[in-house]
């Protein structure tokens, strides 16, 4: 139970820069559709998407699932004002799961500042602090490893798409009507608990310097 209230907060911090991240860049691009529609804020009210913020991390904890996690209300891009959308639509992919690795790296920092400078039994006193780092660190890491998953409308699919020729993005592309369908057969087998939720561990573990499991 205090996995999954710690999650919420991490979660909703996670999910907020992330999609501020993709509207920033968007705009350093040219495109001011995001920001005027009010969404390069910091209020995670502005970002929740009532299924994929709310309902789908519900499931996952009531199926115990080993992280929560799941998406906000995608910032809106215009590509239209790109000078090469496809590579436009790259750079702003890329920007949300660097922002991920952003929030991640300071949290392994707070959490190795932490381990350094408390002595062991002070460490005891402030152990919600020390999961929540923890899971705060977690939560960015599978949010950008999950995301960078090559299928649309995730950005792992944008960032492929702009390093592919025209014709073979364009063609690409068009899979992405399937796309929610596909991301849940391939949860179905398996991907999360296989490779997902594996690196993401195995990256957290680089950052704050010792194994989980």
């Amino acid at each position: 139970m205090q996995h999954f209230f710690l999650s919420i907060p991490a979660f909703l911090m996670a999910l907020t820069f992330h999609e501020v991240a993709h509207g920033f860049v968007a705009k350093r691009l040219g495109d001011p559709t995001a920001d005027e529609r009010g969404r390069l804020t910091l209020n995670p009210l502005m970002h929740i998407d009532p299924f994929g913020t709310i309902i789908f991390p519900l499931m996952l904890w009531l199926f115990s699932s080993p992280i929560i996690f799941g998406w906000a209300k995608p910032v809106p891009v215009d590509p239209n004002y790109f000078r090469k959308p496809l590579k436009g639509m790259m750079w702003v992919g890329m920007a949300g799961p660097i922002a991920n690795v952003v929030l991640a790296a300071c949290g392994a920092l707070l959490f190795r500042g932490f381990m350094a400078i408390m002595p062991a039994a002070a460490l005891d006193s402030i152990s919600t602090i020390m999961q929540f780092l923890l899971v705060f660190i977690l939560v960015n890491m599978v949010l950008c490893v999950f995301n960078l998953i090559p299928i649309p409308p995730l950005d792992g699919s944008r960032i492929l798409t702009g390093l592919l020729p025209r014709r073979l993005a364009i063609s690409y592309l068009r899979l992405e009507r399937y796309g929610f369908i596909i991301l849940i057969a391939l949860l179905y087998f398996g991907v999360f608990k296989r490779v997902v939720f594996p690196v993401a561990i195995g990256f957290v573990e680089v950052l704050i310097g010792f194994r989980l499991f």
